[in-house]
């Protein structure tokens, strides 16, 4: 179904707020500097928007929305697991996506302060993120205990890689970090070797 003009307007307007947040900051977003940016007004955002927490929520949400299409750009036919691991490093610290994970640890930091003002926002940068990434774990046989414990290894391997690599820009020092650690991916036990573990 074609979206109504209204829609569409709100559409292009949100993608526009979000380059700005991406680029500014959420912190110290402010109505007026914003509307001027991306030629509205703040009666304007408000009437597309609801209110300034409604419109911060539509933010966080498509600016989510960016980071999973990071993932999905990621090869489904891969050769091997470190063949895929590595990729998904290439696309998600690629320059052009420093400015949405930029924003999501500045929102991390906040919503770790307020929890209150980000309602949500703590449990969807876990559960989704572990949600998403926990299927390849199953497809390759682990326990569903193990397949998640797998992708909080992958989550936290790739947040703690992109935190340095935007924190310091040593890109090269973080490259050879991400290598060492797909080499201890590698070492983790198929899922005949995590059961008979288990047993013993």
């Amino acid at each position: 179904m074609a979206r109504t003009a209204d829609e569409q307007r709100r559409v292009d307007l949100l993608e526009r707020i979000v380059d700005y947040v991406m680029e500014n900051g959420l912190s110290d977003l402010s109505l007026r500097p914003l509307a001027d940016a991306v030629g509205s007004s703040p009666r304007g955002l408000l009437y597309y928007f609801g209110s300034k927490e409604e419109l911060v929520g539509s933010i966080l949400t498509a600016a989510g929305d960016r980071q999973r299409a990071a993932f999905d750009r990621l090869p489904r036919d891969a050769a091997s697991y470190r063949e895929t691991v590595t990729a998904a490093w290439r696309v998600l610290s690629a320059p052009e996506n420093r400015a949405i994970f930029r924003l999501f640890f500045e929102v991390y930091g906040l919503a770790l302060q307020e929890p209150a003002r980000y309602p949500g926002f703590l449990d969807r940068a876990v559960e989704v993120w572990l949600d998403y990434l926990e299927p390849s774990a199953l497809r390759d046989g682990h326990t569903k205990a193990d397949a998640r414990a797998i992708a909080t290894v992958l989550l936290a391997g790739y947040r703690g890689f992109l935190l340095d690599l935007l924190t310091t820009g040593q890109r090269r020092r973080v490259d050879r970090a991400v290598d060492l650690w797909i080499d201890a991916l590698d070492a983790i036990p198929d899922p005949k070797e995590l059961a008979r573990g288990r047993r013993r």
